[in-house]
């Protein structure tokens, strides 16, 4: 039976905002700070599925898969965003993707209906040249929309990993996914307007999923994204900064070294640490599979 709208707790109203056109500017956002605080509660319990969709990732990035993130509106383009973070944060190429529904044009622009075919989402996938290898995940707040039940349908048909990402209890997505993560946060402050503490919480754990990966993949040293693309001014002094904190060197060295790196601090690390030429500390981070710890003990 189809689940009616109205059931769900995203579409509920909330009696703390039933006389929102009647307050002050900060009656209103008092209301919504204390609404926004209840999501990262909710979050919280979902930290063991979120943990084991982590570890799904890692494991099929070092198959050579990849994360793919769908979804319509305001969850698809969260999902863009954070694949389009990617790259320049961690170095990566074509590790996460993120589509929604109606193209790239959906992201400046609704496309109407787009969200309500169950098959323009698998035609995206095959675009994709989805495989078996990589971790599809679908993202709706509803948890119901049909672009993403019919992505997550398909990729299982390939033996793909499939996550949802929702914000609805025992939702419809969460279902079909092998693991479901339905972060509850409530009824909106704006009814039905999901762009809000369901956009929140969607984002919060979108940074979770990749950021958790990426340092288990060997991204990280410490606290420090060694993998940065110094692609402007601002990054290149970024990238001579993690470079002297993890290596404990002053700013000319840090600069010379990553230099000689290529601009990768990454290397320019091992390269301090290890008194070696760039080309000894590929082969060193290549052994240690591009783990900055073990390249250096």
């Amino acid at each position: 039976m189809e689940e009616k709208i109205s059931h769900l707790t995203t579409e509920t109203r909330n009696p703390k905002s039933s006389e929102l056109d009647t307050l002050s500017s900060l009656e209103i956002i008092q209301i919504m700070n204390e609404e926004d605080h209840k999501v990262a509660q909710a979050i919280n319990q979902q930290l063991p599925n979120i943990s084991k969709a982590v570890d799904v990732i890692v494991n099929q990035l070092n198959e050579g898969g990849r994360v793919i993130y769908f979804g319509a509106g305001t969850s698809g383009r969260l999902g863009v965003l954070d694949a389009s973070e990617c790259p320049p944060t961690f170095s990566s190429t074509d590790e996460f993707i993120g589509i929604i529904a109606g193209g790239d044009k959906a992201l400046r622009v609704p496309i109407e209906g787009a969200e309500d075919s169950l098959t323009l989402c698998v035609e995206d996938l095959k675009k994709l040249n989805l495989t078996s290898k990589d971790v599809a995940i679908g993202l709706a707040a509803s948890g119901r929309t049909p672009y993403c039940i019919g992505g997550l349908e398909y990729a299982k048909s390939l033996g793909c990993h499939t996550v949802s990402v929702t914000c609805n209890p025992n939702s419809k997505m969460s279902q079909i996914a092998e693991i479901g993560i339905d972060i509850e946060v409530g009824p909106e402050v704006l009814t039905g307007s999901t762009r809000l503490k369901s956009g929140s919480a969607q984002k919060m754990v979108l940074n979770m999923l990749s950021t958790a990966s990426m340092v288990r993949y060997g991204k990280v040293y410490g606290n420090l994204m060694v993998d940065v693309s110094p692609t402007n001014e601002k990054l290149v002094k970024r990238a001579v900064k993690i470079v002297m904190d993890a290596t404990g060197c002053d700013e000319v060295l840090a600069e010379k070294k990553l230099q000689e790196a290529h601009l990768k601090p990454k290397c320019a690390i091992v390269m301090i640490k290890k008194d070696c030429s760039y080309e000894d500390a590929l082969v060193l981070l290549k052994n240690a599979k591009n783990f900055v710890r073990e390249a250096i003990k």
